[in-house]
C-alpha cells in the first residue's frame, strides 16, 4: 500500500506542475520518510527545499547521511530564490554558537619605527638606539641598512655591526649588493676579517668593488698572503684593473713578498695591457723599502722611466726613517723640499710649535669601553725574562736616561692592555684604539706581551692595524 501511494505521489508530481500540488507530493514523500525520492524531484524552489530539509532533520537515523547531500545540493548548486534555505539548515551544519566561535585574528602590529627614523639616529651617532629599535620590530629598507652599517665604522661598535648584519640577513633585501659591500668595508675597518670573508663567500652577487674591499682589508690588517690568494681567485672570474694591481702591491709590501710584487708588476702590461702609473712604481719602492732593501729601492728610483716626483721621494724618506738610515733620510728630504717646498722639515722645527695632543687609548671588551689617559707617575717594571730593554730614542724630552726609561713605562696603550688582561677572559683577543701613532718601544713591548700571555692583541693607531700574536706583529715592524 505504501509503495502504491509513493508511486501515486510521484505520478501526481509529474502530471501537474502547479506549485501547490508539487508541495503536496513532496510533503507526502517526506512524511513517509522517502527522502531519496523527495530529494530527487526536479524543479525545486525555495519552499520545497525548506520543507524537504525540515522533514529530513527530524529523522535522527537519516540526519548524518541526508543533511550533507541536501546541503551540497542547496549550497553548492544554483542558489534558489529567497532566504529560507539557510534558516532551515540543522544546527550542526550552521555557524557555531557565539561562545564557541574562534576569536578574530589580531591585526598585524604596526612597525615601531620607519627607515627615516633609523637613518636619523645613525646620523646623530646613536647607533645602539637604532639597533634596539630594530630588535623591537622597526622597519628598515636598503637605504636604512646602508646607513646603519656605515655608522659602525669604529671597532668598538663591532657587536652592533654584527647585529645589523643579522637583521639584514633576515630581511628580504639580503641580496642588495650595495649594502653587502658596505658590510664588507665596515668589517675590514673593525679588523674582523673572518666575518668579512664569511660575508663575501655567502654573497649571491659580487662586483669589482667586492673583491677590492676584501683584498684591501686583508692588506691593511697585515694579512698580505690571504690578499694574494684571493687575488688569484679573482683572476679566474674577473679581469684585474689598475686599482687592483695597486692593492696587490700594497699586500706584497705588507707580507714582504718581493718576488711576487715584481712578477705582478711585469704582468700588468704583459697580460692585461695596463700601463703602470706613478703609484705603481711607488708601490714597488714600498715593497723594497719595507723589506729592508733601501739600496735596491734607490737603484729602482734611478731607473724610473720618468723624473722622480715628490711622491717618490716622500716614500723613500719615510722608508729611510723607519729603517734608521739617517744619511738617506737627509738626502731624500733635500730632494723632496726642492720639488715641494711645503714638505720642508716642519716636523723638526715647527713654527709656531703645535699644540701637543694628549695620548688617549680606548679598550673595548665585555660590551664596555674604558678610556686611558697619561697618569702622573707609575712604578718602573722591566721584563728581563723576555730581554726587554727600553728604547729611549723615542723620548724627545731633555731628561736623564733613567727618567727616559721611566717615561716609556706609562704610555697609555700599555695601561689599557694591562687592564684588559685582568678584566677579560683568557685567550680572547683585546682591541686597543689609539689616536696617535704607536712608538717603537711600545711596539716591541707589546710583541713581548703577546708571547707571554698567549693572546692576540690588536692595536689600531692613526695609520693602520697591528695584530700582535706569538711575539710577532702583522706589520712586520714597518709602519
Amino acid at each position: 500500500m505504501c509503495r502504491r501511494r509513493r508511486h501515486a505521489a510521484t505520478d501526481l508530481y509529474h502530471r501537474d506542475s502547479t506549485c501547490r500540488l508539487r508541495h503536496t507530493a513532496t510533503a507526502l514523500h517526506c512524511r513517509r520518510r522517502h527522502h531519496h525520492t523527495a530529494t530527487d524531484l526536479r524543479h525545486q524552489d525555495s519552499m520545497l527545499c525548506r520543507r524537504c530539509l525540515h522533514h529530513t532533520a527530524t529523522d535522527l537515523h537519516h540526519r548524518a547521511s541526508m543533511c550533507h547531500r541536501r546541503r551540497h545540493r542547496t549550497v553548492n548548486g544554483p542558489p534558489p530564490p529567497g532566504q529560507y534555505v539557510p534558516s532551515a539548515l540543522p544546527r550542526d551544519h550552521g555557524p557555531p554558537p557565539p561562545h564557541q566561535q574562534a576569536p578574530p585574528p589580531p591585526p598585524p602590529p604596526e612597525p615601531v619605527a620607519g627607515p627615516g627614523e633609523l637613518m636619523g639616529l645613525c646620523r646623530e651617532g646613536r647607533v645602539k638606539d637604532a639597533v634596539e629599535l630594530l630588535d623591537k620590530g622597526a622597519c628598515a629598507d636598503p637605504a636604512a641598512f646602508y646607513e646603519l652599517a656605515a655608522a659602525c665604522s669604529n671597532p668598538k661598535l663591532l657587536e652592533e655591526l654584527r647585529k645589523v648584519h643579522d637583521f639584514f640577513l633576515r630581511s628580504p633585501f639580503r641580496g642588495d649588493l650595495r649594502v653587502n659591500n658596505k658590510l664588507l668595508k665596515m668589517y675590514a675597518k673593525c679588523a674582523a676579517m673572518p666575518h668579512a670573508r664569511r660575508t663575501f663567500d655567502n654573497m649571491p652577487d659580487r662586483d669589482m668593488d667586492s673583491w677590492h674591499i676584501v683584498i684591501d682589508g686583508y692588506s691593511v690588517n697585515g694579512l698580505g698572503d690571504e690578499a694574494l690568494r684571493l687575488f688569484e681567485l679573482m683572476k679566474e672570474c674577473m679581469s684585474p684593473t689598475s686599482h687592483t694591481y695597486l692593492l696587490v702591491l700594497n699586500a706584497c709590501a705588507n707580507s714582504e713578498a718581493i718576488e711576487e710584487a715584481l712578477l705582478y708588476f711585469d704582468a700588468m702590461h704583459r697580460d692585461h695591457g695596463i700601463e703602470p702609473g706613478v703609484e705603481h712604481y711607488v708601490g714597488i719602492i714600498e715593497v723594497l723599502g719595507k723589506s729592508g732593501h733601501l739600496n735596491e729601492a734607490l737603484e729602482f728610483i734611478e731607473k724610473l722611466p720618468f723624473e722622480p716626483n715628490a711622491m717618490v721621494w716622500e716614500s723613500l724618506l719615510n722608508l729611510a726613517r723607519m729603517n734608521g738610515d739617517i744619511d738617506l733620510e737627509d738626502r731624500a728630504e733635500e730632494l723632496l723640499v726642492s720639488l715641494d717646498p711645503s714638505k720642508s722639515n716642519h716636523k723638526k722645527l715647527p713654527t709656531p710649535p703645535p699644540k701637543r695632543r694628549l695620548g688617549i687609548n680606548m679598550l673595548d671588551g665585555r660590551n664596555k669601553l674604558v678610556e686611558y689617559r697619561l697618569p702622573p707617575k707609575i712604578e718602573k717594571k722591566v721584563v728581563n725574562e723576555q730581554r726587554y730593554v727600553p728604547d729611549t730614542r723615542y723620548v724627545l724630552h731633555d731628561i736623564d736616561q733613567e727618567a727616559k726609561e721611566q717615561a716609556l713605562l706609562y704610555h697609555s696603550e700599555r695601561l689599557a692592555i694591562a687592564y684588559g688582561l685582568i678584566s677579560t677572559p683568557a685567550r680572547t683577543p683585546l682591541r686597543i684604539i689609539k689616536n696617535l701613532r704607536i712608538c717603537g718601544d711600545c711596539h716591541n713591548a707589546i710583541k713581548i706581551m703577546s708571547r707571554i700571555v698567549g693572546r692576540e692583541l690588536i692595536v689600531r693607531d692613526n695609520k693602520r692595524f697591528h695584530h700582535f700574536k706569538d711575539g710577532k706583529c702583522s706589520c712586520g715592524d714597518y709602519w
